[in-house]
């Protein structure tokens, strides 16, 4: 079964979540997301796995936000469209693993996937 974390190494808590993977004997795909942008696809799609709205997924305190007045009444389509041109808009870490997301804040959120 193949694990994929949505990794930012400047980030500690994408550092951590991936630590605590590798703790559970876990070595997952490590994909650079701010280097390899998700596209609005495969935002969807992990979007609909986390079982949250794009509103819940968007990073709102980046400057990019601010400048492209994006607000909670803009349309879902808008905001995964930014998220996928703009990957700094994206939450981080997402993990997925057998069929599942989870959102490593905190990073322990993650081990509900490994049951």
């Amino acid at each position: 079964m193949t694990t994929t974390i949505w990794h930012n190494p400047r980030c500690s808590k994408s550092r951590m979540t991936l630590a605590l993977l590798e703790e559970q004997g876990i070595e997952p795909a490590i994909r650079l997301y701010l280097d390899d942008a998700p596209s609005a696809e495969e935002l969807n799609e992990v979007i609909q796995l986390l079982g949250i709205k794009p509103w819940e997924l968007l990073r709102r305190g980046e400057q990019i936000f601010k400048e492209l007045g994006l607000n909670k009444e803009s349309g879902d389509a808008v905001l995964i469209a930014a998220m996928s041109q703009h990957p700094i808009l994206i939450e981080r870490p997402v993990v997925i693993h057998g069929g599942r997301a989870a959102l490593g804040r905190p990073p322990e959120n993650i081990l509900g996937l490994l049951d």
